[in-house]
């Protein structure tokens, strides 16, 4: 007598290992549903770290060209950046820091990407230097900054 044999895999085989990727599926998917608002914090954490690297680079400038007056000018790699006591000015700081077009900027010395935004206060005068605050975030529904 013949046997017949058959190959494949069987409904219990195959309803168990669509549990198992549900499973897995419903760990893993958390771990990248918020991407999008970890890029965006990263983002404005090294604009943030720019803007401050760049007031002090502008200030050390200042410095040693002796342009720390109410109003002035100091040349980094070629480009003039406006000094208000030695400090970027809130339009300049931007030029100084070199960021990209993806930060908004519309609003003098505030920097923004999406919901996310810190200032850059210019000095005001010889005793009180440039302020830059911390990274706040508008909409506290969404996380990301």
């Amino acid at each position: 007598m013949m046997r017949n044999q058959q190959s494949g895999f069987t409904l219990i085989e195959l309803i168990m290992v669509i549990v198992i990727l549900g499973i897995l599926a419903a760990f893993a998917l958390p771990r990248f549903a918020n991407l999008g608002g970890e890029a965006r914090q990263a983002s404005l954490s090294g604009a943030l770290g720019s803007v401050r690297s760049a007031s002090a680079i502008v200030y050390s400038a200042a410095l040693a060209t002796n342009q720390t007056a109410a109003t002035g000018t100091v040349t980094l790699e070629g480009t003039d950046i406006a000094t208000a006591f030695g400090y970027a000015t809130q339009a300049s700081i931007i030029t100084a820091a070199q960021l990209s077009a993806d930060f908004n900027t519309a609003t003098a010395g505030t920097i923004t990407l999406g919901t996310c935004s810190f200032t850059y206060t210019a000095a005001t005068s010889a005793a009180v230097p440039a302020v830059i605050s911390v990274i706040t975030d508008t909409d506290l529904t969404t996380p990301g900054c």
